[in-house]
């Protein structure tokens, strides 16, 4: 009879604004034994959109796999705020400036205070004019609803994602996805999902967003790191931002609301953008116990 295997998962919200909302990841500790097929296990019984699993890494400060409850994903930016935050306030990080192992390669972490940043890929641009009409019609939108000069775009930073503009927050709200044509357009296009944006209507914050997933099982999340990241470049390339520094809100707008809030810098040289750091701050909440 095989024997099981006790698993603890540390509940952390990332990307808290003000020390509220945020979006929830589960965070477990030395996963070294864990294999992917349990690691997909404990996903779904979390529950949550993410876990990450950290393990012992022979090239970064440590290794870091991350779960959805239906598949394995590359990166995942609230879970790695909140691996990287929890790993802080349990005095595992020595030096401000980290890493992480994953199956993409090796990334920096950066510790500010109590902030954390992961490091992002220079962006790549795919032009997706071609599909416009459809994933407008996923959402229940339709050119109406758009600004003039802003493309809808396909960019990725180490995860996809379609960067979708809107007029305002009213449109932003009244969104109706159809998760089933949002899953076929992801699966065409190897999407993690649609990041869609407006302007803030709070002072000192850039833009507000939804996020939208179902094909990695997130019909919508209150925080994505992964998605930022490519909204931010776009905002300095496409939309002429004249600056590096962004703050991004997210999860206003879902059922039950979950506001988050999340830091992008952006590492130019000559005006070019070299990669990113993208960042929040990470509460602890609860804790899972339980065996597979």
């Amino acid at each position: 009879m095989k024997k099981l295997k006790k698993v603890e998962v540390q509940i952390v919200n990332a990307f808290v604004d003000n020390d509220k909302g945020g979006n929830p990841a589960g965070v477990v500790l030395n996963a070294d034994d864990f294999t992917n097929e349990e690691k997909l296990k404990i996903a779904a019984v979390v529950g949550l959109s993410e876990t990450a699993f950290v393990s012992k890494s022979n090239v970064a400060d440590f290794k870091l796999d991350f779960f959805t409850p239906k598949r394995q994903i590359a990166h995942c930016g609230h879970a790695t705020i909140g691996a990287f935050s929890y790993l802080s306030q349990l005095d595992m990080i020595a030096n401000p400036n980290s890493s992480k192992e994953t199956i993409d390669g090796k990334r920096d972490i950066m510790i500010n205070g109590e902030l954390a940043f992961m490091e992002q890929k220079a962006p790549v641009y795919k032009d997706v004019s071609d599909k416009k009409k459809i994933i407008l019609e996923s959402l229940s939108l339709n050119e109406n609803d758009l600004p003039e000069n802003a493309p809808v775009l396909l960019v990725s930073t180490g995860n996809s994602f379609i960067i979708i503009p809107v007029l305002n927050t009213s449109v932003l709200e009244k969104i109706k996805p159809q998760f089933d044509l949002i899953e076929k357009i992801s699966e065409d296009l190897d999407l993690i999902g649609y990041y869609v944006f407006t302007q803030s209507e709070h002072s000192g914050r850039d833009v507000t967003t939804r996020m939208f997933a179902p094909r990695y099982g997130i019909k919508e999340e209150a925080g994505t790191g992964m998605a930022a990241g490519p909204l931010a470049c776009y905002l300095y390339d496409k939309l002429n931002f004249n600056q590096s520094k962004f703050l991004i809100e997210q999860g206003n707008f879902m059922q039950t609301p979950s506001p988050s809030l999340i830091y992008v810098d952006l590492v130019l040289e000559d005006s070019k953008i070299i990669k990113l750091m993208a960042g929040g701050k990470g509460i602890s909440v609860s804790k899972k116990v339980f065996e597979i």
